[in-house]
C-alpha cells in the first residue's frame, strides 16, 4: 500500500464526487520509499484566511492540495463532505460543472500548496 490521497472528480454530466487514490510506491532504499515520478507544472503557495467561506466552483485546473497547517472542508456536489486535515493531500480534478463548496475548519487561517499537473 501506497500513499492515500483524497479525489475530488467530475463525472461525464459534471456532477462532483469523492473517491480515494492509493499512489504505490515504487523504489524502497536507504532513505525512505518513493513514488513514481508525477509530472507537474510550478508550484504555488497559498494562504486563506480563516472566514475562508466559498460558494460553489470548479477547480481552475487539475492539482493536488497538499494541506500544511490547517484543514478544510470541501463539499462534493452530490452532497458529500470530507474534512481533510493539516498534511493530507487533495487531487482536484472537479474542473467542470458545479464543482465544490469550500470551508475553513475552527475558523483557522490555512496555508497550503498548489502542485498543478496539467
Amino acid at each position: 500500500m501506497g500513499i492515500r490521497v483524497h479525489n475530488l472528480y467530475c463525472d461525464a454530466s459534471g456532477e462532483s464526487h469523492w473517491r480515494d487514490v492509493d499512489i504505490e510506491w515504487e523504489n524502497e532504499g536507504p532513505g525512505g520509499k518513493t513514488s513514481a515520478r508525477q509530472f507537474a507544472n510550478g508550484i504555488i503557495f497559498r494562504q486563506t484566511q480563516a472566514e475562508h467561506d466559498r460558494p460553489w466552483h470548479p477547480a481552475p485546473r487539475r492539482q493536488y492540495i497538499i494541506n500544511l497547517d490547517a484543514g478544510v472542508e470541501l463539499t462534493a456536489s452530490d452532497g458529500e463532505s470530507r474534512k481533510i486535515g493539516a498534511g493530507e493531500i487533495i487531487l482536484v480534478e472537479d474542473t467542470k460543472g458545479k464543482g465544490h463548496l469550500s470551508k475553513s475548519i475552527n475558523n483557522q487561517m490555512r496555508h497550503s500548496i498548489f502542485v498543478p499537473i496539467e
